[in-house]
């Protein structure tokens, strides 16, 4: 039986985890919190699960809350227009298939708990680098899936893939109850604000502990006017501030905060900044022997668009093909360099170019597809569609030729 050390305990590396379990491989995931600590902490992300990304976990019997979970059917685009709270545009897209976010603080003890009652090995505790080094002789196979410090320091900075050497965007979470439905829509959806000179506004549903409720993230531009979270500690304040926020440049979406919004829970707040980062997959260790990058511990977009947790579960996915296809061979670095040019041409590549884009002020090209999809359903549609197949966008958005040629064919269809 294969040995393989997960050092991680999020999205990929959980998912991979059971994935192997599964297949009958024996596997050890190291994570510094227990079960419990993350259930009673602080919100981890603001995860929005899109179809391919979801029938990765079903396949595996992992979407336990897919009966509780909202499902969300599109994605809808609001641009603020030259004064502050005023809109330019505002329309929605459908989704192919329904999207869900659920509460990180729930899906991740659930899958340890699940994992160590199967009989995987957790260890828990503080991860290191030197960590790694020490326990790497005694497995077939190490991944790494720790995305921020300790082992993360294994893997170098890959230059040609990194734009940023500072932070894009500021980012504040609150997760909410007492939000009103979206006015004119049937049904539930993203509502993306995309605010010149400030930033951006998401709303989105979830599930959380206390059930259905509501996830507002702010992402705001450094030293500009939605910046105001950095040394806000009070959870009570933080929803304030955000609300605030929302009733200058949005009031749209304040609107639905009239009959009054409450945090779900203690630890509903969280807020910071990170740069975004693309490393090289392979890590060396001290004295010889390598571990494989996974996920966010080797492509850390910035969330603008949402795709964090869909590229972790598709980087797990991929993760799990690959080394169930190689059999009893060595796991060596030309494995672990092709596993991640895989998942850097089908998914990471991709989003990160999409994310990217999407941290620049619009170029005229992307201005002229926000006003068609005003116009056209089908624009709109497929522009919520790249959400959960961003590969789509070469063609046709992040192109300017592209995007010409897109919009001439619609017209000449009419």
């Amino acid at each position: 039986m294969r040995r393989v050390l997960i050092v991680g305990a999020g999205q990929a590396g959980l998912q991979l985890a059971l994935g192997l379990q599964a297949h009958g491989y024996d596997v050890t995931v190291m994570t510094d919190r227990d079960p419990e600590a993350v259930r009673t902490g602080r919100v981890l992300s603001t995860q929005c699960m899109f179809d391919t990304a979801l029938r990765t976990e079903r396949a595996l019997g992992l979407d336990l809350w897919a009966e509780e979970a909202p499902r969300i059917e599109g994605v809808g685009v609001a641009l603020g227009g030259p004064e502050a709270g005023t809109r330019a545009l505002d329309w929605t897209g459908r989704l192919d298939a329904f999207a869900q976010s659920v509460d990180q603080r729930l899906k991740m003890p659930a899958w340890l708990e699940a994992f160590a009652e199967r009989g995987g090995r957790v260890v828990v505790g503080p991860v290191g680098a030197g960590d790694v080094a020490h326990l790497a002789g005694a497995y077939d196979l190490v991944l790494v899936a720790a995305g921020r410090g300790g082992p993360g320091s294994l893997f170098e900075r890959d230059e040609e893939r990194c734009p940023y050497d500072r932070p894009q965007r500021a980012l504040a979470v609150s997760y909410v109850h007492g939000l009103a439905p979206h006015p004119g829509r049937d049904f539930l959806a993203v509502s993306c604000s995309l605010l010149p000179g400030v930033g951006e506004l998401f709303v989105m549903p979830a599930l959380t502990a206390a059930g259905p409720c509501d996830i507002l993230f702010w992402e705001a531009l450094p030293g500009g006017p939605a910046d105001a979270f950095d040394g806000l500690r009070d959870p009570a304040e933080h929803l304030r501030v955000t609300l605030e926020l929302m009733r200058t440049h949005t009031p749209w979406e304040y609107d639905r905060t009239r009959g009054g919004v409450e945090l779900v829970d203690a630890g509903a707040t969280l807020a910071g900044r990170f740069t975004p980062t693309v490393r090289r997959p392979v890590g060396e260790l001290p004295g010889g022997g390598a571990v494989l990058g996974v996920a966010d511990a080797v492509v850390a977009n910035d969330p603008i668009t949402g795709q964090g947790a869909n590229s972790a579960a598709k980087c797990a996915d991929g993760y799990l093909e690959a080394i169930l296809a190689h059999g009893d061979k060595p796991f060596d670095r030309d494995f672990m360099q092709a596993a991640f040019d895989r998942f850097w041409e089908t998914t990471a590549g991709p989003a990160t170019a999409w994310s990217n884009a999407m941290l620049a002020p619009p170029p005229p090209h992307v201005l002229d597809v926000l006003g068609a999809a005003a116009r056209r359903p089908a624009v709109a549609d497929r522009f919520a569609n790249a959400f959960d197949r961003p590969a789509d966008l070469a063609e046709w958005f992040l192109d300017p030729a592209g995007t010409a040629a897109y919009l001439a064919s619609l017209d000449r269809d009419e």
